[in-house]
């Protein structure tokens, strides 16, 4: 992982990009130093991440890919690492690059577009968005812990 002050965080939203805005504006608080992408899997989710405070955006499977080489922490749904998920915008080739990735991936477990994680409970998007916050915390600065 590189140092705290070049940490490269990536955050994966689809759809309406809503929840990868969440946890952007949430990490800018934390953590205002350090750069994050957004990268959506349509135009409408970048735009959305970009207005939480993305420091850069991109969309669509290359960028995806590519993010997912140079990333320390990705961050997105869980659906992000499987093929054809959030309604078909992750492709077969996203999900590989992602899972691949040297990057720590901190998988949102949303029960929702036919993946449904057993054993975890459903909570709401602010507790999720405060858990990812929590774990970057813990990987960013590991001597707090």
């Amino acid at each position: 992982m590189s140092d705290n002050n070049s940490l490269q965080i990536t955050v994966i939203d689809g759809q309406g990009g809503k929840l990868g805005r969440s946890i952007i504006e949430r990490l800018k608080q934390t953590f205002p130093g350090y750069t994050i992408t957004a990268i959506g899997t349509n135009a409408a989710a970048t735009t959305t991440m970009l207005k939480g405070g993305a420091d850069q955006g991109a969309t669509g499977e290359n960028p995806a890919i590519v993010a997912s080489r140079s990333s320390d922490i990705i961050i997105g749904p869980v659906g992000m690492v499987i093929a054809d998920s959030l309604l078909g915008e992750i492709t077969p080739a996203m999900a590989l690059a992602i899972g691949q990735s040297r990057a720590k991936r901190i998988l949102i477990p949303i029960n929702r577009c036919d993946n449904l994680i057993v054993g975890v409970p459903d909570l709401s998007v602010t507790r999720l968005v405060d858990e990812v916050v929590s774990i970057v915390r813990d990987l960013a600065l590991p001597e707090i812990r």
